[in-house]
């Protein structure tokens, strides 16, 4: 990487962005990434120093890793922290360093659904929209209406709670075939009740009524978050919306019901959402999203990475790149702020790095950082 790929135009990486009354210095977010390591649900010290670690390195708004509803198997892996009961004191610790170092952060609210295995807890009962975890693919059980009102709860008294306790946003997590996104798709949402249908809007109303219900729970200027993905990880060619008219029909009611900002997940950021409208040049998730809506947005996909996607995490291509391509579309707003993920976790400090043109001491993504927590 050459000294001139690093440091030419990053300035606007590097802007203030200002959104109902926050301001975060930069336009750089550290992505959710789940590391796992809460011990009984339970951030402690280690988690609270990873996390300010990155705010001392110029991070502007970090989300934390998925942090779980209080639901019955809301998480799928132990080492998941809970964002409800006794963890909440560990989440104000992790707040409170995280502001002590200059930085910004939300914590993102979830619940795995039907992604969840039960070998580790196999009494705890998997709920879905219709007890699948992917097309075809039978996992837990049907949630009844009494299940989904309980969960709409969790989620409101969740972000209710990250108000509380002092953090500046709150990011809801729809993506990547978990419990929100589950509904979403119509390969595992089947349900012939007002909590399914024959079209993404209908399908969507599940979202829909947990941000309104977090939108009472927290006031109308508390800046929520809602993470949203084409892909899921059980198949990572699904597009729920073919085009902008679909992509529109299924955000816009979620930006009507109280999202302030769209955090828009794909891959590979710099890749067109719709390249048979545009020529393959243009818009991606984010750009597209902000265009329709009005509405701020995040893009997010390899920032940092020479390899495919998934080849990072097995050491494939984990060496770092320019950011030209990033740097075009953030001069032209494409969307507003963009989230960094798995360079983070080797180096805290990237984003720092970045601003002062250190090309010589930037790196890409070490799998190994997967390992420990640091």
């Amino acid at each position: 990487m050459s000294l001139d790929q690093v440091s030419v135009g990053t300035e606007v990486l590097f802007r203030p962005f200002r959104l109902n009354g926050l301001e975060l210095k930069n336009r750089i977010v550290m992505a959710p990434m789940t590391r796992g390591m809460a011990p009984e649900g339970i951030p402690g010290a280690a988690n609270a120093d990873y996390y300010a670690k990155r705010a001392a390195g110029e991070v502007g708004l970090i989300l934390t890793e998925g942090t779980v509803v209080d639901r019955p198997a809301s998480r799928n892996l132990p080492g998941i922290p809970f964002f409800h009961g006794p963890a909440l004191d560990g989440w104000k610790v992790v707040a409170d360093a995280v502001h002590a170092a200059g930085g910004r952060i939300g914590p993102q609210i979830w619940h795995t659904g039907s992604t969840r295995g039960g070998e580790w807890e196999p009494e705890a009962p998997v709920e879905s929209p219709s007890g699948l975890v992917g097309p075809g693919d039978s996992r837990g059980t049907e949630m009844t209406e009494e299940d989904i009102a309980d969960t709409i709860a969790a989620f409101a008294s969740a972000a209710a709670e990250a108000k509380r306790l002092g953090f500046d946003v709150a990011e809801l997590h729809g993506a990547h075939g978990y419990l929100i996104d589950q509904f979403f798709w119509e390969g595992t949402n089947l349900r012939t009740d007002r909590w399914g249908g024959a079209t993404l809007p209908e399908r969507a109303r599940f979202a829909a009524e947990i941000v309104k219900a977090v939108r009472a729970a927290v006031g109308p200027d508390f800046p929520l978050l809602l993470r949203v993905s084409q892909w899921k990880q059980q198949d990572y060619k699904v597009k729920l919306a073919s085009d902008p008219a679909a992509l529109e029909a299924w955000l816009g009611p979620l930006a009507d019901a109280g999202v302030d900002v769209f955090h828009c997940s794909q891959r590979r950021f710099w890749e067109p959402e719709f390249p048979e409208i545009d020529g393959g040049e243009g818009l991606n998730f984010a750009g597209w999203t902000k265009k329709l809506l009005g509405k701020p947005t995040i893009s997010v996909g390899s920032v940092g990475l020479d390899g495919e996607f998934f080849g990072a995490f097995r050491g494939e291509g984990s060496g770092a790149t320019p950011l030209d391509k990033l740097v075009a579309r953030m001069e032209r707003d494409e969307f507003d702020l963009i989230a960094v993920g798995r360079v983070l976790l080797t180096d805290a400090a990237w984003a720092e790095k970045v601003k002062r043109g250190a090309a010589g001491e930037i790196g890409g993504f070490n799998p190994a950082s997967l390992g420990v927590l640091a």
